[in-house]
């Protein structure tokens, strides 16, 4: 049985639908910056979910919406998808090399929104690689953004997920070990390995 949800968020900064299907499909992913796409994808690639995201933000301003809005909807859509939770690992962690660099990342299916993101980032804007003529606020993505991003996520996916940045020299190499990490990470977390919900508690 398809663990899936669909999440649709509009607001007067961003227009996003977003659907994940935990078990694998198709992969689609469209916001106004290349680079987050990238990201999106590597994600869903590494994490194995069939994920389709439609994102236009006001990134005549900057891409702080777009980013934090999908990693909102995205939260929502983990939360839902695992729905009792029944079954799941619960808890995964990985040591992820992405060339120089080296990213920790741990994670925990509490019930508890939180984030540790110890990850320094050495320039504060990488080339956001995306040609198609948009906005002239294309062009640039802000390194501080991956924050953003996981902290709507954790948050709303109500996940206790740890970052934190061994060794990295390349800021995009240490946001693209990142997102890889947080993929293998959540494909482990969110895996059925059976048994009741994995908690004293009985609920998570």
């Amino acid at each position: 049985m398809e663990r899936k949800a669909e999440i649709r968020r509009k607001t007067n900064e961003t227009d996003i639908a977003l659907s994940l299907v935990l078990e694998g499909g198709e992969r689609k992913i469209g916001t106004d910056s290349g680079f987050f796409n990238h990201m999106l994808d590597l994600f869903a690639v590494h994490g194995g979910f069939g994920m389709q995201v439609s994102c236009k933000g006001d990134s005549d301003v900057d891409f702080h919406h777009t980013v934090e809005d999908v990693g909102i909807a995205l939260g929502q859509a983990f939360a839902a998808a695992l729905g009792d939770k029944k079954g799941i690992a619960r808890y995964a962690h990985i040591l992820l090399p992405m060339d120089e660099t080296l990213i920790l990342c741990a994670a925990d299916i509490s019930g508890r929104g939180y984030l540790n993101f110890d990850v320094e980032m050495p320039a504060a804007k990488v080339f956001d690689g995306d040609e198609t003529p948009r906005p002239k606020a294309v062009g640039l993505f802000d390194s501080e953004l991956a924050e953003e991003f996981f902290s709507a996520f954790a948050r709303e996916a109500k996940i206790t997920l740890h970052f934190k940045k061994l060794y990295g020299k390349n800021t995009h190499h240490i946001i693209e070990g990142v997102f890889k990490a947080f993929g293998r990470v959540m494909k482990d977390a969110v895996r059925i390995v059976g048994g009741g919900v994995p908690s004293s508690k009985g609920s998570l």
